[in-house]
């Protein structure tokens, strides 16, 4: 079976100098992902979040998460990180490519993919288990409204970041980031919808106080998305916060 198309309009592009820094891309069956060997985490992740299939259901969760092989870290055996460089961290392991989604949509295999390493980032617990769990829920609610979204998700850097405790050098987010788009039934210029939440949320935050523009994650990131849109759309689309168009 063919692998399916995860991202849209353009693996997105970044300066080696800037705050993504490099990235490997690592493609799994349900999902890309934009691996930074400098932040020992995804600088994005990238996917296709279907309408729910009638009937299904989420698959149990593995017992752990696996490192990555296809990492440079993994490969040299040098910073390799893994499950256990979490442990008693007081963070989560936090997902960028979601769990259920890619369970109900995808399968096993895709779900199990979900807990490689490489899809893992620092997020603290009121943060996972509050917003960002109520904003996935929101994504396939969404995907359930509208028809099929193209996902982009990831970290947000300060310029200097701190670090997980230990030696593996993975770098904490300031914040996260989602993106949503759908594509126009009546052809014109996708439809865009931007969230940006703080790793320091308290849980119970509504999800409208997080709305952003694309152009704002952008500058934060350092990473250009739908570089292949014409320009003046691009511009265009990316600046705006356009809540109307998804009843948000």
């Amino acid at each position: 079976m063919s692998r399916p198309t995860t991202v849209y309009l353009g693996v997105p592009r970044s300066q080696p100098d800037g705050p993504a820094g490099w990235q490997r891309v690592l493609h799994n069956d349900a999902f890309a992902a934009g691996y930074s060997e400098w932040r020992g985490g995804a600088a994005w992740v990238a996917y296709r979040a279907t309408p729910r299939p009638p009937g299904a259901r989420g698959l149990a969760r593995p017992d752990r998460f696996e490192h990555d092989w296809r990492t440079l870290r993994c490969l040299t055996i040098v910073a390799c990180v893994r499950h256990e460089d979490y442990t008693g961290s007081g963070y989560d392991r936090g997902h960028l490519a979601p769990n259920h989604l890619i369970a109900t949509r995808y399968g096993r295999k895709a779900q199990h993919q979900t807990f490689l390493m490489s899809n893992i980032v620092p997020q603290r617990p009121a943060l996972n288990r509050g917003v960002w769990q109520r904003l996935e829920a929101a994504e396939d609610a969404l995907s359930n409204r509208f028809g099929p979204l193209w996902v982009f998700t990831g970290p947000i850097y300060d310029a200097r970041p701190a670090y997980l405790p230990g030696f593996k050098l993975i770098a904490l987010p300031s914040a996260f980031y989602k993106i949503l788009v759908r594509e126009d039934s009546a052809g014109g210029a996708p439809r865009m919808l931007a969230f940006a939440v703080p790793q320091d949320v308290e849980g119970g935050e509504d999800l409208r106080r997080f709305l952003v523009s694309v152009a704002d994650v952008q500058r934060w990131t350092g990473l250009d998305f739908f570089h292949q849109l014409p320009d003046a759309v691009e511009a265009r689309v990316e600046a705006r916060i356009d809540t109307s168009s998804w009843g948000f």
